[in-house]
């Protein structure tokens, strides 16, 4: 049990709290939200099979994880952690095409500057394309590429109202 009285769990459950409950250590409660989010997309009695089936050394990692994901669900119910996971994978990916784009670019410059009279290597420069990246910011991508930049404006995250 903690120190100034019940945990966030059994307050929210309105019970006594043991002095061996598995909620206490990782449901503190100067911290009520965090079980209540936990407990509202897995509820309390999963939760606490989870902790108690884990070693005492991952249990605070684990309830840590599992608040993430039940913030997650609740702010995205469709797509959850799984959606924050692709919207930033594809944010990786427009700053990997951007570095590809400036990197052809310094070359092009590189081989104007040695021989001024010869206009840019054309084959270069028809590798790219311009695109629309998140938040319909322009970017470029690879016409060759394995992967395309997708405009999905429903993952943005960072400028929520």
């Amino acid at each position: 049990m903690s120190s100034g009285g019940r945990c966030a769990a059994c307050k929210y459950l309105r019970r006594r709290c043991p002095p061996d409950c598995i909620f206490s250590p990782y449901f503190p409660s100067n911290n009520p939200e965090r079980f209540s989010c936990v407990h509202r997309i897995y509820g309390a009695s999963n939760v606490s099979k989870i902790l108690q089936q884990l070693p005492i050394e991952v249990r605070g990692e684990t309830a840590d994880s599992l608040t993430f994901e039940a913030q997650c669900r609740i702010q995205d119910p469709v797509y959850g952690c799984v959606g924050l996971v692709y919207f930033l994978q594809q944010q990786i990916h427009i700053a990997e095409t951007q570095v590809a784009k400036a990197q052809a670019e310094i070359v092009v410059f590189n081989s104007q500057s040695h021989q001024p009279h010869e206009p840019p290597p054309l084959q270069l420069l028809q590798q790219f394309e311009p695109g629309f990246g998140f938040n319909n910011t322009i970017s470029t991508t690879l016409k060759e590429g394995p992967e395309q930049v997708v405009n999905f404006g429903h993952f943005d995250y960072f400028h929520q109202a």
